[in-house]
């Protein structure tokens, strides 16, 4: 019993940390990320489709996401997504392949998007305390009921505060990460 509460707050404490890499990486630091484009979709014979399954993107140069639809016909409907989307940026397209050219960011905007990584980062480690703090009552809930001693329950919040402080160290090393990308110039 034990072992399945810390497995279940192992999980909920990776899936964190994986959900702040996808958060970050959707947003933009002033070069081509292929990421950029997870969140939008093209509606595609009915059905919304992301612009990954119709289209191959390829990063030609350090500021250029260059998409090229298997199927020439979505052509228009990939731009049209695009231009709706919240992403700011303008297709151009020579009737084989769109371009995206991600524009340079000023200084101004490159500390609002650090602030945004912070903001993000808390979020997720809001989330790892409160895994903490439900493995934890668990244990509480067990020992209350005579299911583990004391010494278990000591043991299993030592254990729970360990990989909290781990994952915690994990976010802060992918915000840095983030940071750096956004400040390098």
């Amino acid at each position: 019993m034990a072992d399945a509460i810390l497995n279940e707050i192992k999980t909920k404490m990776e899936k964190t940390a994986e959900n702040l890499q996808r958060e970050l990486g959707q947003i933009r630091a002033g070069r081509a990320n292929a990421s950029l484009l997870d969140r939008i979709s093209v509606v595609y014979y009915g059905a919304p489709t992301p612009i990954n399954q119709l289209a191959s993107i390829t990063i030609p140069e350090a500021r250029i996401l260059m998409i090229t639809p298997f199927d020439k016909s979505t052509l228009k409907d990939i731009e049209k997504a695009i231009l709706a989307s919240d992403i700011g940026i303008n297709p151009t397209s020579d009737g084989n392949v769109i371009r995206l050219v991600i524009p340079q960011l000023t200084e101004e905007r490159r500390k609002e998007l650090v602030k945004e990584v912070k903001k993000e980062t808390e979020s997720a480690k809001i989330a790892i305390r409160n895994a903490r703090r439900d493995g934890m009552d668990s244990y509480k809930k067990q020992q209350k009921a005579g299911d583990i001693t004391e010494d278990d329950l000591r043991t299993s919040e030592k254990t729970i505060q360990e990989l909290t402080d781990a994952s915690i160290k994990e976010l802060d090393k992918i915000a840095a990460s983030k940071e750096e990308e956004l400040l390098e110039v």
